[in-house]
């Protein structure tokens, strides 16, 4: 058995890729998804995904596809595995969507400058 080094944070990912879709956007469905996706809150910091910049891109296609890739503010993040479960969830309520995609990536790696200016305001980082 490999030992495991004790520094390396990265959460173990379960290997399958996740499809972006293709097809024709569906601009009617993006604004009720993303304010589904701003239900969402980061336990840590009183703010949601979107405000924080953990949101990378969004993709809402016809038919009710929405693929989401996101990060964390850092990969030994307590909710690594709990949060793009959360995300997919809070998308999953939205009337009209048949399937959510939702990919954990770290790369590029999160920095408080991705947040929003409102974030960064509320948080007293301006």
């Amino acid at each position: 058995m490999a030992e495991r080094d004790p520094f390396d944070f990265e959460p173990e990912t379960s290997g399958d890729e996740v499809e972006r879709p293709e097809g024709e956007d569906d601009p009617a469905l993006m604004a009720p998804v993303l304010e589904a996706l701003k239900t969402v809150r980061d336990p840590e910091i009183p703010m949601d995904l979107v405000e924080l910049g953990l949101i990378y891109e969004l993709m809402v296609k016809k038919g009710g596809i929405v693929f989401v890739e996101m990060t964390l503010t850092t990969p030994a993040c307590p909710v690594a595995a709990s949060m793009p479960g959360e995300v997919e969830t809070a998308i999953r309520e939205v009337p009209g969507v048949n399937d959510v995609r939702v990919k954990l990536v770290w790369t590029p790696p999160w920095t408080p400058e991705k947040m929003s200016e409102e974030a960064r305001l509320e948080l007293g980082m301006l």
